[in-house]
């Protein structure tokens, strides 16, 4: 087998991560509507919290592109 073949698969696999962080960004703002629709008052208190949770799981995101791009083309 030809080396660089490890290679494509380990960047396919990293590039995984980027859809696993847009359905962690999706459960995250889904279970905020839910609170909120629930409890409309508190909404507004927990509105900072889940963007902070949306940038985390974005910035794993990215990370994770910014493996396989080494992956591809550094390593």
């Amino acid at each position: 087998m030809d080396p660089a073949v490890g290679k494509y698969i380990g960047a396919g696999l990293a590039s995984l991560g980027m859809g696993l962080a847009a359905i962690g960004v999706g459960n995250i703002f889904g279970n905020f509507l839910a609170g909120a629709l629930r409890n409309p008052s508190a909404a507004d208190g927990q509105f900072a919290r889940a963007f902070i949770g949306a940038a985390l799981a974005e910035g794993l995101g990215i990370f994770a592109l910014v493996v396989a791009l080494v992956l591809l083309f550094v390593a």
